[in-house]
């Protein structure tokens, strides 16, 4: 999926869309998201700015955005046109080094399981094949637009 694709399932626009891209997707089971981490991103002037590193709690943000790619290609309607998708629930997070300007982010969420509208997701991140973060993710649908 390109950024075009991305925004039809997504409502975060710049500077709160944090996926570039979908390397892989596998509706129902899996997705593989790049997020591409510039100098010039606006939360590096202020997030530490003589050692600038990304925020840990944005790195959840692109987590759960990339759960909600997952859901929309999973279930047709179930985000965008008219659906909101809500972040619900965070379990076991987990950060292990810092992501930094020039670095490629990889962002996998892998379905767990849902009951009605609430989705469950283990999610990790990845730098260079090396373990970044992770975390288990919860996420609802509801009526209406963000």
């Amino acid at each position: 999926m390109d950024i075009q694709e991305i925004k039809e399932y997504l409502p975060h626009r710049y500077p709160f869309l944090l996926i570039d891209r979908v390397l892989e997707v596998e509706p129902g089971k899996r997705l593989l998201a790049l997020k591409n981490v510039t100098y010039n991103e606006p939360f590096f002037t202020g997030h530490f700015p003589a050692v600038p590193i990304m925020p840990g709690v944005l790195i959840i943000e692109a987590l759960a955005q990339a759960t909600g790619l997952l859901a929309g290609r999973s279930m047709e309607g179930l985000v965008g046109k008219g659906r909101t998708y809500y972040l619900v629930g965070l379990d076991k997070v987990r950060f292990k080094r810092p992501v930094v300007p020039g670095d490629q982010l990889h962002l996998e969420a892998t379905y767990v399981r849902h009951k009605r509208n609430i989705w469950a997701f283990e999610c990790r991140a990845e730098v260079a094949g090396e373990f970044v973060a992770s975390a288990e993710i919860m996420c609802a649908a509801a009526e209406g637009n963000a």
